[in-house]
């Protein structure tokens, strides 16, 4: 009997043993798939997704990489980047099309090991295009015809075809002899080694792929990365310094450390940050620019006129804002299109532009209303705490005042013993010299300079 038992127990720990082995071989092969959604325009925001998700699927350990694709496409340096991080990625990279991969969505999808695409959606459209859709001249399209053929070869994959998706002259029998630019379906995609299977979800592409016992890891950005990825967006970066120079433009009208001068210092920290920690902007592209900048106001508040200069630090002040959205190795441009330059010195110099239309024809009208004026700081008591303005300042024309700093137009001047906001009626006024107040426009005077032995009551 006792010997019975202690065969039946033996029996049951090695039953236990063997299930606890095959539970642990069971969990070995278990895969690890790292997913990443691409569902928005293709941005350095984006780009900087894709290169943290790469990264932290390979401190994982992960099995493969599955990427869920809808997107139109956006711009070409920013699709490079990730076509570049995907074709270098030591884990299989699937990508399951689920609607659009078009223009530079057709560039990334390439870029994978293998590709699947839903019931009704499509890859190719990848001619380069402006902002209206036109595209652009065929030193553009050049570029990119050789990175969709560069891309398709390190995939295995027809280089003619990955060209003829952005060249419509590309003729191919029987694959492209329409004369337009190449647009797969999936069983298009799927005859011509452009898909390798059509599936309704990404969990059907899991199982065609043969993996069916699997854990998923999906990224997910922190708040800090979200915001980063919202400041290097181009738009936003237009914004920013468009708002850098409306501060400083602001702060020249009323001169004094006020609200205008912090906002072009936030705009300007907001604009560097991001791309300073992305690895973009280097120390000798933000210095450059405040090089330029400091050049500027030298020639404004030292150099009377416009020179050499103020042209250097114009000169500095945009080469900085555009090299430091590129991915260049310090001075080394090598990697660098001839596209990736031009967005990123168009962006500069349409948001400076933007900026000077908005300041001629708003500039004026802002500085009149009360809100702003209660925003500036100025070292001269509020109205109606002293003699100075009067109910509508109809008592200070005509008077002389003394300028204590630069007018250009804004400045300051001594007047009736205090020392207030004014601006130059037409153009620059030195540090000291004799001001004759020809109006008041509720805010501020306006002056001009004292002609030699003009008569005037003197007030300063």
């Amino acid at each position: 009997m006792l010997i019975r038992i202690s065969f039946q127990l033996r029996t049951l720990f090695i039953g236990f043993m063997i299930c606890q082995a095959l539970m642990a071989s069971a969990e070995d092969d278990k895969k690890l798939i790292y997913r990443l959604e691409i569902a928005e325009e293709i941005t350095p925001g984006m780009a900087r997704k894709a290169s943290q998700a790469v990264n932290e699927a390979v401190t994982l350990k992960a099995d493969f990489i599955l990427i869920s694709m809808n997107t139109y496409g956006g711009m070409l340096d920013a699709a490079d980047s990730i076509r570049t991080r995907f074709l270098n990625s030591p884990i299989p990279i699937i990508v399951f099309i689920d609607n659009n991969a078009a223009s530079a969505g057709a560039l990334i999808a390439i870029a994978c090991n293998r590709i699947y695409m839903r019931p009704g959606s499509s890859i190719g459209a990848a001619t380069v295009v402006n902002q209206n859709a036109e595209a652009l001249p065929d030193k553009y399209q050049s570029y990119m015809r050789a990175m969709m053929r560069a891309t398709a070869e390190a995939r295995g994959r027809n280089p003619r075809i990955a060209e003829a998706m952005v060249d419509p002259r590309s003729y191919i029998p029987n694959v492209n002899d329409s004369g337009k630019v190449l647009t797969f379906t999936p069983s298009e995609a799927l005859k011509h080694g452009y898909c390798d299977g059509i599936a309704d979800n990404w969990r059907e592409v899991l199982a065609k792929e043969g993996i069916t016992n699997y854990d998923v890891k999906i990224y997910d950005p922190t708040w800090v990365e979200s915001i980063i990825g919202f400041l290097i967006h181009p738009g936003i970066s237009g914004v920013l310094i468009l708002v850098m120079l409306g501060g400083i433009y602001f702060e020249m009208q009323s001169p004094g450390i006020g609200i205008p001068l912090f906002a072009a210092i936030l705009a300007a920290i907001l604009y560097f940050a991001p791309l300073y920690l992305e690895g973009l902007a280097a120390n000798w592209e933000i210095l450059l620019f405040i090089i330029g900048m400091a050049l500027i106001l030298v020639e404004i508040f030292i150099i009377p006129g416009f020179g050499i200069a103020g042209i250097a630090g114009i000169i500095c002040v945009v080469t900085g804002l555009s090299v430091s959205m590129l991915n260049n190795k310090g001075f080394d441009f090598s990697g660098i299109s001839t596209n990736q330059i031009l967005t990123s010195v168009s962006i500069v110099i349409l948001s400076m532009g933007g900026s000077l239309i908005v300041f001629f024809t708003l500039g004026k009208g802002l500085m009149s209303t009360p809100a702003f004026n209660k925003l500036i700081l100025k070292d001269s008591l509020p109205v109606g705490s002293s003699n100075v303005f009067m109910a509508s300042g109809g008592d200070m024309i005509g008077q002389e005042a003394l300028a204590t700093t630069p007018l250009m137009p804004g400045g300051k001047i001594l007047f009736n013993g205090e020392v207030i906001s004014a601006s130059s009626e037409f153009g620059y006024i030195e540090k000291g010299s004799q001001v004759v107040i020809t109006r008041y426009d509720g805010i501020a005077p306006m002056v001009r300079l004292k002609k030699p032995d003009e008569s005037t009551d003197q007030k300063s």
